[in-house]
Order: C-alpha cells, then structure tokens, then sequence
C-alpha cells in the first residue's frame, strides 16, 4: 500500500535525527514549565474558572505536548522547496495525486513525534505536576479521533500553504501567518473562553480551535466528544478544497531553478 509506505519512509528518515530532536524535546518541556509555572502563580490569587489551578496546569500540559502532533508538521509539507528544485515537477507527473503523496508521507512524520516527541513530554509533565489522567476508556477514544483529525486539519493547511509557491515562489510567510493565528486562535496561550469577546467570536468561525482547543477539553473532561463533528466538517472542507486546488496546480506551473 502506497500510503504505508511513504509514511514508513518518512518515520525512517526521522529516526536517524532521534539525537538532536531530544533538544528539541528539552526546550518544548522547558516552555511547558514556564507557562505551568505562570498560570500557577496566577491560579494562587484567582480561581481560573472551571479549570481551576490543578486544571490549568494540565491543559498547559496537554497543550503543550500535542503541539508535535497537530502544529509543528513541515512548514508547506515541503513543496516550496520541491517547486524551487524543479521536484514538483517530477511530483505532478507520477501517477499518484501529489496530495495523497505529501500527506502520506506527512503521516509518517506525525507519527513518529507522537512516539519520540508526545509521549516523552507528556510523560514528564505527568510526573512534574503529578498530573490525573481520564478514566474513562470513552475519553481516550474521543481524543484520539480529535488529535487525528486536527492533525489532517494541519496537513491540509500546510499543503495549501505549499502549494502557493507555484503562484508565489515565496509562500513560507504565509506558513508564519497561519502559525501566529493558530497561536492565538487555537487556545494555546490561553483558554478562548477567556479571550474578548469579540476575538472569542471570530476563533469559533475558524479552525484553529480545533488544532487544541477542543482535543485538550475532550481530553480534560470538559468537552464531550462529539464536538469532533466540527473538526470532521472542517476536514471534508480542506479535503475538497486541496483537490480542487491541485487541478489548478496541474495546469499551472511555474518552476524556478533546475
């Protein structure tokens, strides 16, 4: 099966890096600390609503470790490189529609940080802050079918920011645009409920809730899980939207360099 095997490829190609992505886990823990650390000091003078100063540290916690699964993928599923080596080119011509290749093989690399990036750091949160974990086998089930598919969501984001080299050469600006609204609309720094109002409105209108918001709620027990259904229409839209975009990909490229 193609799908498994560019996906294998791609978590192989990664372990050979399992060293120098142990930095990279030392400095997401350390920011997780901080952030704990803050709303801690702040949970001491205030009742922080329904979470509470025991619950803040866990969405922290949570928020902080999932970030490898559903934020940090490759920055344009690595088209735009791929179109300034003249690879895309090669890409579009093989027999196989060029998303299905780039989200297979980001699958691939999305797994392999849950297993050496997620799991290491959560684990460490959980013995740090002496974190609870869900009961119920339910909970489990529903944020996993949330991480899933804000992973998708991700990918189909990342993708269309790629594919915009065609038209743009340059589309990386566009991977930092999304990245400092899905900081911000994605429930990261802080819980949405907590937000304006106003900017409280416009995150439920988007995505980006679903990338965080929604997966560490499900999986606090203060979500249930069928609000999954709008990460699953969010995916159907961005599905639909990658093809139709790729069409226009096929019948314009324009290659720089080699």
């Amino acid at each position: 099966m193609l799908f498994a095997v560019l996906a294998r490829k791609a978590y192989a190609r990664n372990l050979q890096y399992r060293g120098s992505h142990l930095l990279h886990n030392a400095v997401s823990a350390v920011f997780g600390f901080i952030y704990a650390s803050i709303w801690t000091g702040l949970g001491s003078d205030a009742s922080l609503g329904q979470y509470g100063a025991k619950g803040i540290v866990g969405y922290i916690a949570f928020n902080q470790a999932i970030l490898w699964i559903t934020q940090f993928t490759t920055k344009g599923l690595g088209l735009e490189q791929s179109v300034r080596t003249g690879q895309i080119a090669i890409d579009l011509m093989r027999p196989v529609h060029l998303f299905y290749q780039t989200m297979s093989r980001e699958w691939g690399q999305i797994y392999y940080q849950f297993l050496y990036k997620f799991i290491p750091i959560y684990a460490l949160y959980y013995f740090i802050f002496s974190l609870q974990l869900p009961k119920q086998v339910l909970v489990y089930g529903w944020t996993v079918v949330a991480l899933i598919l804000a992973a998708y969501i991700s990918i189909c984001m990342n993708y269309l920011i790629g594919v915009a080299a065609l038209w743009t050469t340059e589309s990386r600006w566009f991977y930092w645009v999304n990245y400092s609204f899905s900081m911000l609309l994605s429930g990261f720094f802080i819980p949405l409920e907590w937000l304006p109002s106003w900017l409280r409105t416009i995150s439920f209108y988007t995505p980006y809730p679903y990338l965080l918001y929604y997966p560490t709620r499900i999986y606090l027990q203060l979500e249930h899980g069928t609000v999954v259904l709008g990460a699953l229409s969010w995916s159907i839209g961005f599905t639909c939207v990658c093809l139709a975009v790729t069409q226009g990909v096929r019948r314009k490229l324009e290659v720089q360099g080699g």
